[in-house]
């Protein structure tokens, strides 16, 4: 396996993980890796009526600010452009708020609305 292929293993587990986690607190999935030419949105889902556009990161520790500290200004504007770019199936926009899902080494985190405009 190469190191690309074990690092994207890697993020689909933790994706995995998250979205496990997630629907245990009552989120529900809508859809997975949404990809458009300005980024990817990991998980899309709903909590209650809310879409909740969620980005998972993962690192090994905390070192060097660990997973939440990787989510900078450039990941935040893809994120939001990607997340325009979805809600354009939208009639009607729904109420969306950003989650982030940090996973440092065997600890999750989940942080709501952390991505604001």
């Amino acid at each position: 396996m190469t190191n690309g292929s074990n690092k994207s293993s890697l993020g689909r587990l933790a994706e995995d993980r998250a979205l496990v986690y997630l629907q245990q607190q009552g989120l529900v999935c809508v859809t997975r890796n949404y990809a458009c030419r300005y980024g990817e949105i990991d998980l899309v889902m709903n909590d209650g009526p809310l879409l909740v556009f969620v980005e998972v990161r993962m690192r090994k520790n905390a070192n060097y600010g660990g997973a939440a500290a990787s989510v900078d200004t450039a990941k935040q504007r893809r994120l939001w452009r990607t997340a325009e770019h979805y809600l354009m199936r939208y009639r009607t926009l729904p109420a969306c708020r950003f989650d982030l899902v940090a996973i440092d080494g065997d600890a999750l985190a989940w942080m709501r609305a952390v991505i604001n405009r």
